[in-house]
C-alpha cells in the first residue's frame, strides 16, 4: 500500500483528479460535470455519475439564481450546516431551515402532518428568488410539488435528493414531472450531504454559464 504524500491545500484537487480517473474517461458538459464530481467527492459513491439527473439548463439556472442573490431553503439542519453560507452571503443569499422552529412543530402537531411539510410552506412564503434543496424528507418534496400546482410557489430550482424507502422514488418522479427546473438523484440514494454538495458545487463554479 502506497500512502500519497499530498499537501493539505492540494487534497481536494487530488481527490477530483482521482474521481476523474475513476470515471474512466467519462465526461459531462459543464457545469453539470462539476456538480457530479462534487457529489462523488462528498459520498465516495460513483453511482452519482449515473443517477444524478438534470432538467434542461438546470445547473446554469441554479448558478444564475445563486449569483443573483437567491435564498436556499432546505429540509434539514445537516444540509444547512453543510452549505457554505459565507460564499452564499457574498452573492446576497441566505440558507433557511425551519424544521426546528417551535412554531413549525406546534403547527405540524395540530395539523397531523410532518414538520418538513410545514417547513416548505414557510419557505414558500419567503420573498425573492428561491432554491429548494431537499435531502431527507420525501414529504417536503411532495409538498413543494403541491405548492407549485396550487400556484403558491415558483422556485428557480428544486434539488430533489431525499434518501430512503418510503415515497422516495415517487416524490422525485413528481418533481421531474413538475415543469420546474430540477436536479434529482434518481432511485433511493441521496441525503442532506448530497443536497449541500450540489448547492456548494454551484456556488464554487467559476466558469462561464
Amino acid at each position: 500500500m502506497k500512502i500519497l504524500n499530498v499537501k493539505p491545500e492540494d487534497i481536494e484537487k487530488r481527490s477530483m483528479e482521482l474521481i476523474e480517473e475513476g470515471l474512466n474517461g467519462r465526461r459531462w458538459p459543464e457545469p453539470e460535470f462539476s456538480i457530479i464530481k462534487r457529489c462523488i467527492h462528498t459520498s465516495a459513491d460513483f453511482d452519482y455519475a449515473d443517477n444524478l439527473t438534470f432538467s434542461e439548463d438546470a445547473a446554469r439556472i441554479g448558478i444564475e439564481a445563486i449569483r443573483s442573490g437567491a435564498h436556499i431553503i432546505t429540509d434539514t439542519k445537516m444540509a444547512l450546516s453543510g452549505i457554505n453560507k459565507r460564499t452564499l452571503s457574498a452573492y446576497g443569499g441566505e440558507v433557511h431551515c425551519f424544521i426546528s422552529d417551535e412554531s413549525v412543530a406546534e403547527e405540524a402537531k395540530a395539523r397531523g402532518c410532518t414538520r418538513a411539510k410545514v417547513s416548505m410552506e414557510r419557505g414558500a412564503a419567503l420573498e425573492g428568488k428561491n432554491i429548494f434543496a431537499i435531502g431527507n424528507a420525501p414529504t417536503a418534496l411532495i409538498r413543494v410539488n403541491e405548492l407549485i400546482k396550487e400556484g403558491k410557489l415558483e422556485p428557480a430550482l428544486i434539488i430533489g435528493v431525499p434518501v430512503g424507502f418510503v415515497n422516495v422514488i415517487e416524490s422525485k418522479e413528481l418533481i421531474m414531472d413538475s415543469g420546474v427546473p430540477y436536479i434529482v438523484a434518481k432511485g433511493r440514494k441521496g441525503g442532506s450531504n448530497i443536497a449541500a454538495a450540489i448547492c456548494n458545487a454551484m456556488m464554487y463554479y467559476k466558469g462561464e454559464i
